[in-house]
């Protein structure tokens, strides 16, 4: 190997470092004070109550680690968005498990909170997968509360999704094992079924304390919204269970019993391992931005490193092409960023989309749709090809025809950002706008309307024109303050840790992991048989 390939594989294992340091910090919850107090009342942690619940040995992805991040720090933060979550296997069968974490402020929703569980609801109903809720919770956080409450994709919905998906025939599952109160007190009961714990679930619309202040009534919180109260009086809960593993295990009982249903179909052959080493992804990726052959990355992710390509020689600066991986047939649309050579002569940049690539990939993923083949796009895009020659060539048309074909396409999608996702190629290549059922990015991802640089050097421009329109001059010093002041704000948000904390994407992912999210991703996709008839409406051809 080259001295390249071992300074860019040194590099992805320090972000890689990184990211798991970070990962350890979320997974401390609201710390370990807290999560000693758990112990004390004989409650497992989020994480603890998961590990105990999914099969051994079995996958699971957890989804929304890095929800939150760094955010809301005026009140202490709220690790994992106050919620642990993730796809994985119970008594074999593939399904969502919601967690509230208890050590984070009790429970209580912020708004990623609710940004996460709908996600995780949304999931469930794209993929008609089982969802498993493990409720612990106070309830909204008060102090944002209008930020959580009152809106469309707020708490509410929640209980609107729990009505839409017993109306699909999606199965739910919910595990009382700590305070379920005021609104949230709806969700454990518009599940199918509800399980609780002695002594530590509960549910009631208002707690002994406001019930005091509401009506006079002194009440106790056993006798108010206990597990015998709402088995044995109220009608309310289903079952109970003295310890949480025992409500686990009926929880895992439940999930055995759950039938067949039908499936999208989508084909699968024996699974094979690349042929190529998987590791050397590490290695083959630059993260300075520098040229690279997508080509090689991915014939080191799919099945026997075989890998069909699409109009080869045409709009090279998107790869498509037909590969298996895990098995699962699959179409890809890569972004090419080695520059390439036309038959004309002509140099092309890399990761940026030109007409004759746009036009191959909205063909080819008309194609995946024909076929029924799920698609996956691997993100690392520049934008459009900009300038008269571009325009006059209609650059937005044949863009405007890619997106539409990504926008309408009826097969699973599945994005991986490895790379740039700027500007309106985050759109072409499925960004998060256009649905896709899973969206996972490298550390080495980066989402922005554009590169910091570039920001910085138009808001720079704009701020010394706005200037010198007021008689202002603006010293060099002053501009190259400016322009790193700008630059540094700008770059900070275009981290994938930044679009990890808000949900723009799924998980952040070890590139080693690609093969198998998206493997458990389509598997997940083939649990909805409903593919509805593609339609494209009107575009410019």
């Amino acid at each position: 190997m080259n001295i390249e390939f071992n300074l860019y594989e040194d590099r992805m294992k320090t972000l890689l470092s990184q990211m798991r340091e970070r990962l350890a910090k979320v997974q401390e919850g609201g710390g370990k004070k807290a999560m000693a107090k758990q112990a004390e009342k004989n409650k497992l942690t989020p994480r603890e109550r998961i590990s105990y619940l999914v099969d051994k040995n079995s996958s699971f992805i957890e989804i929304g680690a890095f929800a939150g991040w760094e955010m809301y720090e005026e009140y202490g933060g709220c690790p994992a968005g106050g919620t642990v979550a993730g796809i994985g296997y119970v008594s074999g069968k593939q399904c969502i498990i919601v967690a509230n974490d208890q050590t984070v402020k009790a429970g209580a929703w912020f708004p990623i909170t609710g940004k996460k569980n709908l996600r995780l609801q949304e999931m469930a109903m794209e993929n008609h997968l089982p969802i498993i809720y493990l409720v612990d919770s106070a309830g909204v956080f008060l102090p944002m509360q209008d930020e959580i409450f009152p809106d469309k994709e707020h708490f509410g919905r929640i209980f609107r999704n729990n009505a839409k998906m017993s109306a699909m025939g999606i199965t739910q599952i919910a595990a009382v094992m700590g305070a379920c109160v005021a609104g949230g007190a709806y969700l454990p009961i518009m599940s199918d079924e509800t399980l609780m714990v002695e002594g530590n679930g509960s549910i009631f619309l208002a707690g002994p304390y406001l019930v005091k202040a509401a009506v006079g009534e002194d009440v106790d919180a056993e006798t108010l919204g206990g597990a015998d109260t709402h088995t044995s009086i109220s009608g309310i809960a289903d079952y109970k269970f003295k310890t949480e593993q025992e409500c686990l295990d009926h929880v895992k009982h439940m999930m055995s019993l759950l039938g067949d249903r039908p499936k999208a179909g989508f084909n699968r052959a024996t699974p094979e391992l690349p042929a190529k080493d998987a590791g050397e992804l590490y290695g083959l990726f630059p993260s300075d931005g520098k040229p690279y052959d997508i080509v090689e990355l991915i014939e080191r992710m799919v099945d026997g490193s075989k890998f069909e390509q699409f109009k080869e020689d045409y709009g090279k600066t998107i790869v498509c092409g037909y590969a298996r991986i895990d098995g699962w047939a699959v179409g890809i649309v890569a972004n090419q960023r080695k520059m390439i050579k036309t038959k004309k002569g002509e140099m092309q940049m890399g990761g940026v989309i030109y007409n004759d690539s746009a036009d191959k990939a909205a063909r080819f993923i008309l194609n995946c749709n024909q076929k029924k083949i799920p698609l996956v796009f691997l993100q690392d895009v520049t934008g459009f090809m900009v300038g008269s020659r571009s325009e006059h060539a209609g650059i937005i048309k044949d863009g405007a025809k890619l997106v539409n074909a990504v926008a309408n396409s009826v097969v699973p999608k599945i994005t991986i950002v490895i790379g740039n996702s700027y500007g309106a190629g985050n759109y072409a290549m499925c960004g998060k706008a256009y649905d896709p059922r899973f969206i996972y990015a490298w550390p080495t991802a980066k989402i922005a309307v554009m590169s910091g640089e570039s920001a910085a050097k138009t808001l720079l421009q704009i701020e010394v024109a706005s200037q010198k329109a007021k008689g202002t001059v603006v010293s060099e010093a002053e501009e190259q303050k400016l322009f790193n002041e700008i630059k540094s704000k700008y770059d900070k948000q275009t981290t994938p840790y930044y679009a990890a904390a808000r949900l723009w994407v799924d998980a952040i992912i070890d590139p080693m992991e690609t093969r198998n999210v998206i493997s458990q991703g389509i598997a997940a996709a083939n649990h909805n048989p409903e593919i509805p008839d593609l339609k494209t409406g009107v575009f410019q051809v």
